[in-house]
């Protein structure tokens, strides 16, 4: 049904700090708070971001994997902060 997401597609939130390239090599370079070791880089803004965007959900997925082969009973649960 369009409009209805599961769990697993649900709208989440990361914050990108984004740099400027050294002035004689030009370009964007980021990483995420939320996630350790994603980063991106690019020649514009918007290509960093997205470079960025698939190194999280990487991470993320690779992540789970691995969490759920070493205890595949593992449950997972939603946490909200304020």
């Amino acid at each position: 049904m369009p409009g209805i997401q599961d769990n697993n597609q649900r709208m989440k939130h990361f914050t990108a700090i984004v740099h400027r390239g050294e002035p004689e090599e030009g370009g964007f370079w980021a990483t995420c708070l939320e996630v350790p070791g994603a980063n991106g880089q690019g020649e514009t803004k918007k290509e960093c971001l997205r470079n960025l965007t698939e190194a999280i959900q990487l991470l993320i997925e690779s992540e789970r994997e691995e969490a759920f082969r070493l205890d595949p009973k593992a449950e997972t649960a939603e946490l909200r902060l304020a």
